[in-house]
């Protein structure tokens, strides 16, 4: 088991990253000194029941009470809030009790988000059981939900208390949820770390396959990167802009399917990749020795070809939710791209009419 110590301003807090650690929650906790008299486990409606049970069972508190979520895209609103929050209402729960959340990245940021509201707080335990999870929406305090004008636009920064990652609990999910994750670690490496990026591209298939030597090392690299993120710009003023590589084009496809099956947040996180590589590319910022590295991996995944989901008819959807992504600070577009494998620019400015001409030219051809 590997332990990886988070440091904020807001928070201090461990990340516990290991092969069937979920049997050892309750030493952890007690290691942690983290105890509640009450306690709410919400979890994914998709995970296997044999794993909340055994997580109930571990979770020593006066008073549980168990939330089962459908989590989806969809299901990711302010009514899922409310939902909870009249729960903790109803039980009387104090800013020193807890929530305990099991599940993926949508259900960490729908508990997360009530956690940091109810009472202006309350302690938050969080299990991601996917990959995407482990690797990206359970660090950092970023939570949040969707509304009709686009994605995590009603949201707070909330640190967790601690995070407990187990690696058994991804080997329910299908080939597509690990690819999902994946893109989060593959993006990590192409902006902070030229090696992690040359590991995965060797060990591809071990990593997907889940081979536990190279999944968790897969996953504690693509971590440690994060960590240093975040911890020097914890709510995202400056350097974490850096980790948004990929999401201003792939929330804007995402939405324009609106949150559809057809394309899921890791899968628009790679085209989104994709389209940022080319957009480097054609502007001289990466150079082609290393823009074609990256074509490459992309294309062993199969996410190099956008015209599979969109049209030049769907451009001016894309578009209207390019604008509207919360990172944009005036009416231009801001779009984060590669100097090289490793290297990330975050201060460029687009306008829109500019982007309309690249994916119609560059994606959609």
């Amino acid at each position: 088991m590997k332990i990886l110590r988070i440091k904020t301003k807001s928070k201090n807090y461990n990340i516990y990253i290991g092969y069937n650690i979920i049997n050892k929650i309750e030493k952890i906790l007690l290691e942690e000194n983290l105890s509640f008299e009450k306690s709410l486990i919400i979890y994914d409606k998709k995970i296997p029941k044999l794993f909340i049970r055994r997580i109930n069972s571990k979770i020593k508190s006066k008073k549980k009470l168990v939330y089962s979520f459908n989590a989806s895209e969809k299901n990711k609103n302010i009514n899922s809030v409310y939902s909870i929050l009249n729960k903790l209402y109803e039980s009387n729960f104090s800013r020193n009790d807890a929530i305990l959340c099991i599940g993926g990245g949508i259900t960490g940021d729908v508990a997360g988000f009530a956690a940091s509201v109810y009472k202006r707080g309350l302690k938050f335990i969080n299990i991601p059981s996917t990959l995407l999870s482990q690797v990206d929406s359970s660090i950092g305090g970023k939570t949040g939900v969707n509304n009709k004008y686009g994605k995590n636009l009603i949201g707070s920064f909330y640190q967790p208390d601690i995070v407990i990652s187990d690696i058994k609990l991804l080997e329910t999910l299908p080939k597509r949820e690990i690819i999902c994750g994946y893109a989060e670690i593959f993006k990590h490496s192409l902006i902070k770390n030229k090696k992690l990026f040359l590991f995965l591209n060797n060990n591809l298939n071990n990593i997907l396959k889940l081979k536990k030597k190279f999944i968790q090392k897969a996953i504690l690299e693509s971590l440690k990167i994060k960590k240093i993120v975040v911890e020097r710009d914890e709510n995202e003023a400056d350097l974490r802009k850096s980790l948004n590589l990929g999401h201003t084009f792939g929330h804007a496809y995402e939405a324009s399917l609106n949150y559809s099956n057809k394309l899921n947040h890791g899968e628009a996180v790679l085209y989104g990749i994709l389209s940022a590589a080319k957009l480097s590319r054609k502007l001289k910022k990466l150079n082609n020795s290393e823009y074609l590295l990256i074509l490459s991996h992309l294309s062993k995944l199969k996410f190099t070809n956008l015209k599979k989901l969109f049209n030049k008819k769907d451009l001016n959807n894309i578009i209207s939710f390019m604008i509207s992504d919360k990172k944009n600070y005036s009416k231009n577009i801001n779009i984060i791209t590669l100097d090289k494998i490793g290297s990330v620019n975050i201060n460029n400015q687009f306008d829109k009419f500019r982007i309309k001409k690249f994916i119609a030219s560059e994606l959609l051809k």
